[in-house]
């Protein structure tokens, strides 16, 4: 099974740490991560919008997307594969 999740990261300054720890923690069932937020000169921008390609099966994205969720100031997208 092959999920594409839209993760809009609200507050990304400060939570970006944690979020980063989530993700290594499951680097395994990450194929794909590409990251889109808004630079430029000095400023970086608050939220921040990164795209996953999830392998694995259901009880693991489960458990990735709950993990995501204890982050708060997030919002989670999904599609499907199968």
């Amino acid at each position: 099974m092959t999920t594409i999740l839209g993760i809009k990261l609200f507050e990304r300054v400060t939570t970006a740490a944690d979020f980063q720890k989530i993700l290594s923690e499951y680097g395994c069932f990450i194929k794909t991560r590409i990251g889109l937020h808004s630079v430029s000169d000095g400023i970086c921008a608050p939220n921040g919008i990164v795209l996953i390609e999830f392998i694995g099966n259901d009880e693991t994205l489960a458990e990735f997307e709950k993990a995501l969720n204890s982050l708060g100031k997030i919002e989670i997208q999904k599609m499907t594969f199968k």
